[in-house]
């Protein structure tokens, strides 16, 4: 990593690049924004968006089952307790008549519920408090290594996944007709969407992160004229939202989180007010 902050020293010749943690915020940013922003287009497309949000809740159980096991990971536990739980959701989703919001609006009060009351057990849920407002200044090194790891794993799971989840998203019936299964095709979305809501929850915060899986797509869809034009403006508003939020965080000692959500917002609203000009 010496070497990295070297080079990102000489190309960033900026004050706030002389500390390696905002550099590792940084680097953290440039990998996890673009996955948020590529997410976000099927999150949107697909109307899931009280589904992301009842990962972000619902991943307050996982962490508590983490630290109630003592030698479990609570981020290990976290991320497989959100994949079961998303997949636990489609399935439902899949087998039951009620409707989805009402079988999505079930679990999301059951699982923060039930996390929280793991969490205040002998009164220690302070500790965990950091979880709801997040913190990117607290990415480390090994942090970054991991983030590499899951980025790449998610572009070749997304590149296996984009054309059956575009067709899904356009009419469901039609995809089964051309013979996709759609329950399969939708749990390892869920599950993809699990993995980046729980490694990012430490940093971005259970009350805010859903916003990053709604509003680049969001504002993207405003003005876009074509799909490929969509993924695009969804990836770029999701990291400047990100660098911007970054720096203001820095430079105005906020909440990182909070500020490149709010970023994200203004974005949306920009691109709202020029839509009538986009629209054909």
């Amino acid at each position: 990593m010496a070497t990295l902050y070297t080079v990102l020293q000489t190309l960033l010749p900026f004050e706030w690049a002389a500390h390696h943690f905002m550099l590792n915020a940084f680097l953290a940013i440039l990998l996890v924004t673009p996955l948020f922003g590529l997410l976000s287009t099927m999150v949107v497309s697909n109307r899931m968006t009280f589904f992301s949000d009842s990962l972000g809740h619902g991943a307050f159980t996982g962490i508590a089952i983490g630290v109630l096991l003592g030698s479990v990971s609570p981020l290990l536990s976290l991320i497989l307790f959100s994949i079961a739980f998303a997949v636990f959701i489609t399935y439902i989703q899949n087998k039951s008549t009620a409707s989805t919001d009402t079988i999505i609006g079930v679990f999301s009060s059951t699982a923060i519920a039930l996390g929280l009351m793991m969490m205040s057990y002998g009164g220690g849920f302070n500790k965990f408090s950091s979880y709801l407002i997040g913190d990117i200044l607290s990415v480390t090194p090994e942090d970054i290594g991991a983030l590499a790891v899951v980025f790449l794993l998610v572009l070749l799971a997304w590149g296996a996944l984009f054309n059956r989840l575009l067709v899904l998203s356009i009419n469901a019936s039609f995809a089964r007709s051309r013979g996709i299964r759609s329950f399969w095709v939708q749990c390892a979305f869920a599950a993809l969407l699990a993995v980046i809501v729980s490694i990012s929850i430490q940093w971005v915060g259970i009350l805010i992160i859903n916003a990053l899986l709604v509003l680049p797509a969001a504002a993207a869809r405003n003005v876009a004229q074509n799909v490929k034009q969509y993924h695009a403006i969804s990836i770029a508003t999701a990291l400047v939202s990100g660098l911007t939020g970054l720096l203001l965080a820095y430079y105005f000692n906020m909440a990182a989180g909070a500020t490149i959500v709010v970023v994200s917002a203004v974005v949306f609203f920009v691109t709202l007010a020029l839509k009538p000009y986009f629209v054909r």
